[in-house]
Order: C-alpha cells, then sequence, then structure tokens
C-alpha cells in the first residue's frame, strides 16, 4: 500500500465516535425508560456503557494506522507525537475539568470532589490524570474523564509497544505483562489504605489501563493486520453486521449478571468484567473490520458529514454529558417546569407541562449538549488542535505534505 493510501481519514470512523458517545449517555440514564419497560432492558441499556471499549479500540486501532510504519525511537519522533496528542486530548480537557471546579467552588456539589479536604490538590490530580489510578477518586472532577487516564496510559506505552513488537517480534506477551503486573499491584496495595491506589480488583480490571489494556491491543491488532492486507478481500462475510451483532449480544450477557455492591453495573462482575475486557472488543474489531472493508449502507450513513461533525465534536459530548454542566441544564429545565406549574395555579388550568416528562427532558437535554459540543468544537477545540500543531511546543514546527494527517 502506498504512503498517501496509508494515511487516509476514514470519516466512518469518525462517526463511530458519536455512536460510542451516545451510548455511554444512554448507559448513563438508563434508569429513565424503567418506569415503562420490563427491567430488562433497563439493564440492557445500562450496559450502553460498551461506548467505552469502542474508543478504547478505536484509539489503539488508529494510533498504530498512524504512526506504526514511520515510527522511530528517537526524541523528535517522540516530542512530535505526543505533541500531536497533547493537541488532540488536553486543552478541552483542562477546561472542562477546572469549570467543574470553578462548579465545584460555587455549588460545593460533592460529586466533584468526593468529600476530599483538598479540592485543589484534588483538581492538580484530575488535570494531570493521575485521579485515574485512586480508587477514592476515579470519578471525581469530570467522573467519566477516568477513561483519559486509560487513554493517556495507551498514549504513552504505544510507541513502547511499537518498539517490542517490531524489533523483538514480541507482540502478544505484552497485554499478558500487563495485566499481571495489575495483579501483583492490587496484592501489594490493596491492604494499604493510600487514597484507594490499585486499591481492589474490581476497580483496577474495569477502571484503569493495566486491566483494560487488551482492547487496545486488539485494534493494534487489527491496525497491523490492515497495513500488511490492506483493505481488499475475496471472502464475502459480513463483518460490519455480524460485529454489530455479537457486540449487543456481548451487552446482553453483561445485562444478565446481578451486580454486586458497591458496583452497579454487570460488567463489573467476574463474568461482565471478561466479557467486556476480551470478548467485546473482539467483537468490536470485526466490526471494525467491516466498516474499513466492506460498502455498507451503515458505513455510508457513519460518514454521512452530519454525523462526522458529530463524531467530532463527540469528545466534548462524552465530556459534558453528565457532572456539571448536564446538571445546570436539569436544574434550569426543573425550574422552568415549576414555573409552568405555577402559572397554571394562577391561571386555574389542569394543562401539561412539556417537561414534566424525565424521557423528553433528557431527549432535550441530549439535544442541547449536542449544540454546545459541536459550538465549542468549532469555536475552541478545533482552533486550539491547529494552533498547537502549528506552534514550536515541544518541538518545532514543520509542515506536513498535503494529504498527510498528524
Amino acid at each position: 500500500m502506498s504512503q498517501k493510501s496509508l494515511q487516509n481519514y476514514i470519516p466512518a470512523l469518525t462517526g463511530v465516535r458519536a455512536m460510542a458517545a451516545y451510548l455511554v449517555f444512554i448507559s448513563h440514564f438508563a434508569d429513565v425508560f424503567d418506569g415503562g419497560f420490563p427491567h430488562i432492558i433497563q439493564r440492557f441499556l445500562g450496559e450502553f456503557h460498551i461506548g467505552v471499549s469502542i474508543f478504547f479500540v478505536l484509539s489503539g486501532f488508529l494510533i498504530t494506522f498512524r504512526y506504526y510504519h514511520s515510527f522511530h525511537l528517537t526524541t523528535d519522533w517522540f516530542k512530535q507525537y505526543l505533541k500531536n496528542r497533547v493537541a488532540r486530548i488536553y486543552p478541552m480537557y483542562f477546561l472542562l475539568t477546572v469549570a467543574a471546579f470553578v462548579y465545584y467552588f460555587i455549588t460545593k456539589d460533592q460529586a466533584i470532589t468526593k468529600g476530599s479536604s483538598n479540592p485543589i490538590g484534588l483538581m492538580i490530580m484530575n488535570i494531570t490524570f493521575v485521579r485515574g489510578f485512586f480508587y477514592q477518586y476515579w470519578d471525581s472532577g469530570i467522573a467519566q474523564g477516568w477513561s483519559l487516564t486509560v487513554e493517556e496510559c495507551f498514549y504513552f506505552s504505544a510507541p513502547i509497544i511499537f518498539f517490542i513488537a517490531k524489533k523483538y517480534n514480541k507482540f502478544y506477551i505484552q497485554p499478558v505483562i500487563i495485566t499481571l503486573f495489575a495483579i501483583v499491584m492490587v496484592f501489594i496495595f490493596r491492604d494499604i489504605n493510600w487514597h484507594g491506589f490499585f486499591g481492589n480488583f474490581t476497580f483496577v480490571l474495569v477502571f484503569t489501563f493495566f486491566g483494560r489494556c487488551f482492547e487496545f491491543f486488539v485494534g493494534v491488532q487489527l491496525a497491523r493486520y490492515v497495513l500488511k492486507n490492506g483493505f481488499t478481500r475475496t471472502n464475502k462475510i459480513s463483518f460490519t453486521y455480524g460485529g454489530f451483532v455479537l457486540i449487543f449480544v456481548c451487552v446482553f450477557v453483561m445485562a444478565l449478571q446481578q451486580p454486586i455492591a458497591p458496583w452497579i453495573a454487570g460488567m463489573e462482575t467476574p463474568i461482565g468484567i471478561i466479557t467486556n475486557n476480551y470478548f467485546l472488543c473482539v467483537m468490536v474489531a470485526f466490526f471494525f473490520y467491516g466498516i474499513l472493508t466492506e460498502e455498507t449502507i451503515f458505513k455510508k450513513l457513519l460518514a454521512t458529514p452530519f454525523v462526522e461533525l458529530l463524531g467530532k465534536s463527540s469528545y466534548i459530548f462524552y465530556l459534558i454529558h453528565l457532572g456539571w454542566m448536564y446538571n445546570i441544564l436539569r436544574n434550569n429545565i426543573n425550574h422552568l417546569n415549576d414555573y409552568i406549574f405555577t402559572l397554571y395555579d394562577k391561571w386555574q388550568k389542569d394543562w401539561i407541562s412539556p417537561f414534566q416528562y424525565d424521557s423528553l427532558n433528557l431527549l432535550i437535554i441530549f439535544i442541547v449538549l449536542n449544540a454546545v459540543s459541536i459550538c465549542l468544537f468549532k469555536l475552541i477545540e478545533e482552533p486550539l488542535n491547529h494552533y498547537i500543531r502549528k506552534s514550536d511546543f515541544l518541538i518545532k514546527y514543520k509542515p506536513r505534505p498535503k494529504g498527510i494527517e498528524d
């Protein structure tokens, strides 16, 4: 394959980002659907956290697809690589995390600090990603931002993964060693009460890179396979739709598991962890392989300009769909609903308020959060991304050849 073809941008995979973010959104508000549906439906929707697994496999694939052949273990290569990662991930995470702690100082919302007596120190832990190693604080600040700690661990590990795979031909043993390291760390620290640092097996296996590494390695292996064999194939197996169906078979398996307190999801049980961490990601890879090698209606939908825009702004949507911005929107809708009923009482009318139904309010919030995400992407994230990439931060800027992605 030519260098140009290897560097092609794949719009459908950007659309996948939106799909993944929306699945996570549904999982966080699945209780809204519990009243009018069988409980198993609520449990099924509650396991849509699989959007995070989709993100992890996609990250493994894209980082490898873009950097594996160009990889050189040199200072300049690593600086450029790190610069690109910072430009893509950090500005919006930093700004929204600081905003979350400003919200805490105004409202004293303990969901932000998890009862910590040192909010400034906790904010520093959040903006440096280290909170993700501590059971006591993993969901502080922007709660769903725990996955950014996992992502950053992979970004820093990827060059080492590439180096070992290319120089020593040792690829498959790496996730085994990383997982064994996690197990040893839990045995060492689980009885040392240091804010839950590697505090228990469920936390480490579900919420840290050391437990979730296999998902990234599946994405890495998919990219290595595609880089070697290209996008064409002779068999007619429907990987797109087959993989998609199998993804939700895994979801159903997790939905059948009885959560173990204090955890609330089926994935946080032993069978759930095995299903999520080791089977689901393979089904996601099948789905991605179909997206890459097949022409389907699903792929065309994911690649449409509007869905692509939603995909580009989905990182922001993911960061704001739960937490302080959601709380502001929900509280304002509740106040508006109360005001409308006050007017009805004044007018002596027994009318229905457009804001009295939780499911409709959730849809309104979903639409507003998407609009906010697109605005923040266009006005802040994208300009800052381009500015950092074209700056001399870490390494002097060198214009890339036309058509080549960083």
